[in-house]
């Protein structure tokens, strides 16, 4: 696990400059074994440092480190089933892998192209490879087609999976009603798919708070024992957001609204869900962090009503309501919550 200071450093580079200064050193020399996935590579144009993994899809909780040296770097992680994981590189552009217990996947590529890095090694990543090189010749207008296409030609695969996320759902201009349509086909084609089902129920909530939608009615407890009604936040910009102690961004989304919630005590409203597993992990996070607000604790994880009703299937997640009722912003970066919400708040 990456320390908070380590992690620090690297999260507070500046998103999407260019990238250097990083990977590392060759951990492993042999092949994985067993449920052992193995990622290695070597990207020309860079130095070295390092870049952070993590599994959007619960492959494993929190986030790894990869050293490397001279542009290479090796991975290797125990894995129970086929996973997405994310590479972040310093620059913060991120990389998706498709890790299957007991393979063994290759990147290729240049740091200063990172759109045009390749994977080796699998069907799955082979598959998003030749897609990617596919997109990059597209106009911005015909990319939606194109991935739209390969969902319905690939339903269950994991990469229709990541794409169905990233370019409807998790997108600066998601499209519910499509991603609504492409996860209902993909659902009839594998009707046993668990993280499926939840998707299905997550695209329900995220209709009901939609962009310029009225935020539905909701209620809550908090981890402390005291009942929220969504109606304390009528008159007052309202802010909702999920967190845990293992992700950074989100336990720096909560620091940035203390900064709000001091200086706007009586204009701002915070509902933090936190998705930790045990009380004592939220009890002790809450008091070090000082989060004086409502945060909702039920145990529960992603089945907790309040994530479940406002589709808040990510960590983080940010819903913003203006004064209102409307919502006015989802999914901010931590970097523009402080800009996003001082806006509603003068």
């Amino acid at each position: 696990m990456l320390s908070r200071i380590r992690y620090n450093k690297v999260y507070g580079m500046v998103k999407r400059c260019l990238p250097f200064c990083f990977f590392a050193f060759l951990l492993l020399s042999c092949g994985p074994d067993g449920d052992k996935f193995r990622l290695s590579g070597r990207l020309r144009n860079i130095n070295q440092g390092e870049f952070l993994v993590y599994s959007p899809d619960g492959g494993f909780v929190g986030i790894d480190t990869v050293k490397v040296r001279n542009g290479r770097f090796s991975y290797e992680k125990e894995l129970r089933n086929v996973v997405t994981l994310m590479i972040v590189f310093p620059n913060f552009a991120e990389q998706a892998v498709f890790a299957t217990p007991g393979e063994e996947v290759e990147i290729k590529g240049d740091a200063t192209h990172l759109r045009e890095i390749s994977i080796e090694g699998t069907d799955e990543n082979e598959d998003l490879t030749e897609l990617m090189a596919r997109i990059n010749k597209l106009t911005p207008p015909e990319v939606p087609g194109a991935i739209a296409q390969f969902i319905e030609e690939n339903p269950t695969s994991i990469v229709s999976m990541y794409l169905l996320d990233k370019y409807y759902i998790s997108s600066k201009t998601p499209d519910y009603v499509e991603a609504q349509r492409l996860a209902v086909l993909m659902l009839k084609a594998d009707p046993d798919n668990g993280r499926l089902r939840r998707l299905k129920k997550q695209l329900d909530g995220l209709k009901s708070s939609k962009l310029q939608a009225t935020l539905p009615v909701f209620s809550a407890t908090d981890f402390r024992g005291r009942k929220f009604n969504s109606s304390e936040m009528k008159g007052k910009v309202g802010v909702i957001t999920t967190w845990a102690s293992w992700n950074y961004p989100s336990t720096d989304i909560q620091r940035r609204l203390r900064r709000l919630w001091r200086k706007y005590p009586t204009s701002l409203s915070l509902v933090s869900i936190c998705l930790d597993g045990a009380k004592k992990e939220v009890k002790q996070r809450v008091e070090r962090d000082t989060l004086d607000w409502t945060v909702v604790w039920d145990g529960h994880l992603f089945q907790t009503p309040i994530v479940q009703q406002l589709g808040l299937y990510s960590v983080p997640a940010v819903v913003v309501v203006n004064r209102q009722g409307k919502v006015v912003a989802r999914d901010l970066e931590p970097n523009k919550v402080e800009e996003e919400i001082e806006k509603l708040l003068k």
